[in-house]
């Protein structure tokens, strides 16, 4: 026998539920596929903006982990506080006054991965009815701590398209 919970979570009696294991697993996944994604680019091809105004994949990567920080810490909060206030935060200023392009890749890449890996270990701790557990966001308003685990598993997705699309600039160069 299951019951149905917010946000589409149906957790069963025995066992954790399907529905947040694939969204944490989609979370965990991501890490890997922002590795593959740069594979084989040079410090140059990292740091290089293809137009006035965009962000560099160095950028790119950095700000996935800047999020992933602020992400995290808000899915904690969500789990452990009632109704916590979840501030929102300037990503550009964070690109535009936090010099990603002297960070070493490599180390932020692989903390993106250890901190992605840490996260769906705690997330897996947790029983099925934390994800229902609601935050309140100054722009989003009411979330769900499921609705912000499926957000940041689309979150690598939604980047990468702008990944490949900086690729196929490079090549084109």
């Amino acid at each position: 026998m299951s019951r149905r919970i917010p946000c589409g979570y149906t957790s069963g009696m025995h066992g954790f539920d399907t529905a947040a294991e694939t969204s944490i697993a989609r979370y965990e996944a991501g890490a890997a596929l922002v590795r593959q994604a740069c594979a084989g680019l040079s410090d140059s091809d990292l740091n290089t903006r293809i137009a006035p105004g965009t962000w560099s994949i160095q950028e790119i990567v950095v700000h996935l982990l800047d999020s992933d920080l602020i992400a995290t810490h808000r899915m904690r909060r969500i789990a452990a506080e009632h109704l916590p206030l979840l501030v929102s935060y300037d990503e550009n200023a964070f690109i535009a006054n936090l010099p990603s392009d002297r960070m070493d890749f490599a180390t932020a890449l692989e903390l993106f991965e250890v901190h992605r890996r840490y996260t769906a270990q705690w997330l897996r701790t947790l029983p099925p009815e934390a994800f229902s557990r609601e935050g309140i966001h100054t722009q989003r308003g009411k979330i769900t701590l499921g609705q912000i685990v499926d957000l940041y598993a689309s979150h690598v997705d939604h980047h990468l398209k702008f990944v490949d699309g900086k690729r196929a600039a490079l090549r084109a160069r």
